[in-house]
């Protein structure tokens, strides 16, 4: 007799998790709203739902509330930021310009802004897109304030073209570029321009948090967040919309496939403008791209290969859809799937942040008695990005600690070179440079296709 569904239970204080195998008889939609409505139950997931296979609407739902009160039922109407794939949208139009034949990426940044200081001579526009220009992580929170920053910094991080860094000065100089050669604000643009032609009649750039569209966002204990953001050019929108730009963009209808294909060049992390995008024998076959934002979170995934396009928006930030995402596709491919368990990261690094022991004996304690609630699937990764949650806030030694702490578990080459690599970045953030050449060194031993490493050592060492 055939077993047409295996379900283990086990009961934690997070509630359920489920796993079992996808099967015929149960349609899909069936399935992914099983898995959504358990990840809601679990605290995982409060959000919007578009998934589309084939040209087939699968799913499309809200579950959850549009704001921390737990009165307000989200709708499929309902705004949300998308944080850093809002990039995407000045990188089309920087590609657009080009296109128009009003700019090329060889171009230097002092062609186009003239009160910058003599490091903007070397730095091309294709550094920008790239996030190879040189440009240092800044701390500023408005526009003004990274101008002013701009204006009198004296040298660059590393040579344009040399290492990859994700500093939002890429962003924020792309926009300005956009604003000097259209001769409108970059709103405007992108309004005339991107929105327009596509009939995406619910987007928004800056659109205030109060408005009556806009969901709240807030944590796991319904206390909304502060939203700080107070830089321009952030993308508010409906899921229908995003599904819009999305599948226009991929199907080259605002850019053509050379203009994809630049905006796509990945230095490393799998980052590039359009997030993660990979073309093989000159076709588009994957893009993905994840954003965040003061607890908003989405994640918009195109395979091309198998015709999926799954979309995930949340103002309640869970770190957990990349994982629904990948048991959505497992179920439209009759796999077997889970339901994501709580995020280590989310819960260690506000302890970490308070009490830096506490928390290390918070991840401990869980490590060894909880991991029926917390998912252990990604540790390594789990620590690295709670040591860079801490390097944002320039605690570095502390961060070195759990880069250490991960390097202590990590099983690939790759991932020593990477936790290797933000060692060494932590050193040269305080002045250790020896510390730094080593790290960077150890880095490049353990994966010498890290550019990265090799272009902050070259720096170093010359």
């Amino acid at each position: 007799m055939s077993i047409k569904r295996l379900l283990l239970i086990s009961f934690a204080l997070a509630g359920l998790v489920i796993w079992f195998p996808s099967t015929a008889q149960q349609l899909p939609n069936k399935q992914i709203d099983s898995l959504l409505q358990a990840a809601h139950q679990l605290g995982v997931f409060n959000g919007n739902v578009l998934v589309v296979h084939q040209g087939i609407v699968q799913y499309r739902n809200s579950l959850g509330y549009a704001d921390g009160t737990q009165r307000s039922p989200l709708t499929l109407d309902k705004l949300f930021d998308i944080g850093s794939i809002s990039k995407e949208f000045n990188g089309v139009s920087l590609l657009l310009l080009q296109q128009q034949g009003k700019l090329s990426l060889t171009d230097r940044l002092s062609q186009y802004l003239k009160d910058l200081p003599s490091w903007a001579d070397s730095i091309q526009l294709r550094h920008l897109i790239n996030y190879t220009s040189g440009l240092p992580i800044t701390g500023a929170t408005s526009d003004q304030q990274l101008l002013d920053e701009l204006k009198v910094l004296k040298a660059l991080a590393f040579r344009p073209g040399n290492a990859y860094a994700y500093s939002y000065a890429n962003v924020y100089l792309q926009r300005r570029i956009i604003e000097a050669v259209s001769g409108q604000a970059y709103a405007t643009f992108v309004g005339e321009h991107l929105l327009k032609p596509l009939r995406m009649n619910h987007t928004y750039m800056d659109l205030p948090l109060t408005a009556p569209d806009m969901t709240r966002a807030f944590d796991s204990n319904f206390k909304e967040s502060r939203y700080e953001q107070q830089m321009s050019g952030f993308i508010r929108l409906t899921i229908d919309d995003l599904y819009t730009w999305l599948i226009k963009l991929d199907n080259y209808q605002l850019v053509i496939k050379a203009a994809m294909q630049m905006l796509a060049v990945d230095f490393g992390g799998n980052e590039s403008s359009l997030g993660h995008a990979v073309f093989k024998n000159d076709k588009l076959v994957w893009h993905q791209h994840h954003g965040s934002n003061y607890n908003y979170e989405a994640l918009m995934t195109h395979d091309v290969e198998n015709d999926i396009v799954v979309i995930l928006m949340t103002n309640s930030q869970q770190f957990k859809v990349n994982a629904l995402t990948n048991s959505i596709i497992a179920i439209l491919q009759g796999k077997p799937y889970t339901v994501p368990k709580r995020s280590v990261y989310l819960d260690l690094r506000e302890k970490v942040l308070t009490d830096f022991e506490q928390g290390i004996a918070f991840y401990r304690d869980i490590r060894a008695n909880q991991r029926d609630r917390y998912d252990f699937s990604f540790e390594t990764g789990d620590l690295i990005n709670t040591g860079k949650y801490l390097m944002r806030r320039q605690r570095y030694e502390e961060a070195i600690r759990l880069f250490q702490l991960s390097a202590s578990i990590a099983v690939q080459p790759s991932d020593y070179s990477y936790t290797y690599q933000l060692i060494a970045d932590c050193y040269a953030k305080i002045g250790l440079k020896q510390m730094a050449i080593i790290y960077y060194q150890k880095a490049v031993e353990n994966d010498p296709m890290n550019e990265n490493a090799k272009g902050y050592l070259a720096e170093l060492v010359r």
